[in-house]
């Protein structure tokens, strides 16, 4: 599905990331993991099309986007769910989805799409009519996965999805990634929750300092002493 080789990124002189491979699997969950200022969010955005790449390949199903725009990545079937959500709050709910299903590939499924978005998250259905910048935090996170997934990708990019919710929605949250996994779709997730993020993850990366510090099954690196050590701080 998605396969990175040799990716650099810099911002202007500065070296954000350094020759990093990575590869997501059809039908996988991946979680990239580091600590603040590791080069998670600039790797997902380079892969979406949103900053300029420097060096490297970024295939999705085996087509070469690299430097392309988002728009073009977008086509090839990648969506994100961006940190901070990114919802427009001056429009309702239901204009916030109508607005993931722009792409012309995704809007001949319009109703089926949004069928399944008011599945996973009933309150998004409730609360239709209803300005996106009245909702609460969860109920934004939730509209923000709502309608990456209306552009009915085949690679959804997540970063920090738990950020700033309370305990009871970070379990929803994951409770929906894990469903959309389940139903087929290949997920990158970048997530400072290790240990949520690995649980339901099949393989991990460890992000530090723009290069890829460890990687393996994502069992595997949840007992891997260097990372507990880097990110959760247990000896």
């Amino acid at each position: 599905m998605l396969e990175i080789r040799g990716l650099d990124v810099r911002y202007g002189e500065a070296h954000a990331l350094w020759d990093v491979d990575l590869e997501v699997g059809d039908g996988e969950v991946v979680c990239i993991v580091g600590s603040n200022g590791a080069g998670k969010t600039t790797l997902v955005q380079a892969i979406a099309g949103m900053l300029p790449i420097a060096g490297g390949t970024v295939r999705i199903g085996g087509a070469d986007v690299a430097g392309q725009p988002a728009h073009v990545v977008c086509r090839a079937g990648v969506a994100i769910v961006p940190e901070g959500r990114r919802i427009f709050p001056g429009l309702t709910v239901g204009d916030n989805l109508d607005l993931g299903a722009y792409r012309r590939e995704a809007r001949g499924f319009h109703a089926e799409s949004l069928d399944r978005v008011r599945t996973l998250f009933p309150r998004l259905a409730e609360r239709r009519r209803q300005l996106a910048g009245s909702l609460s935090g969860g109920e934004q996170q939730m509209l923000a996965i709502g309608r990456a997934l209306m552009a009915r990708p085949r690679l959804l990019l997540m970063d920090e999805p738990s950020l700033g919710l309370a305990p009871v929605i970070v379990d929803e949250v994951f409770d929906v990634i894990d469903t959309i996994n389940r139903a087929g779709m290949s997920v990158l997730l970048v997530e400072q929750n290790v240990e949520r993020a690995l649980e339901i993850s099949h393989r991990g990366y460890l992000l530090s300092e723009g290069r890829i510090g460890l990687e393996g099954p994502a069992a595997d690196l949840l007992a891997n002493d260097e990372l507990r050590q880097a990110m959760l701080g247990i000896n």
